[in-house]
């Protein structure tokens, strides 16, 4: 049986413009940060376990967008976010 590990895909689209039309949509839903992280054998799986969720995420742009492979062999740092500090030390 194959190991799980995880897989994540971001798509920030803060900045985005015209210009980037061709740039993927990961969810159907108008949004300025996408995250999904996902436990799964392989990236086919990982996005089928996505699309089934029902959130509007979509299977083709996410084929498409580089995505994170994280093999659980050994602890590590999976996810980290830290939003809107400010650096006065």
């Amino acid at each position: 049986m194959e190991e799980l590990k995880v897989f994540v895909w971001r798509h920030n689209k803060t900045h985005h413009s015209h210009s980037m039309i061709n740039e993927p949509c990961l969810n159907n839903n108008f949004y300025l940060d996408a995250i999904a992280v996902v436990a799964a054998r392989n990236v086919e799986e990982a996005i089928a376990v996505l699309c089934n969720s029902k959130q509007g995420w979509r299977a083709e742009d996410l084929q498409e967008h580089p995505h994170e492979e994280i093999s659980l062999d050994a602890a590590k740092l999976i996810f980290s976010n830290i939003a809107g500090n400010i650096d006065f030390l």
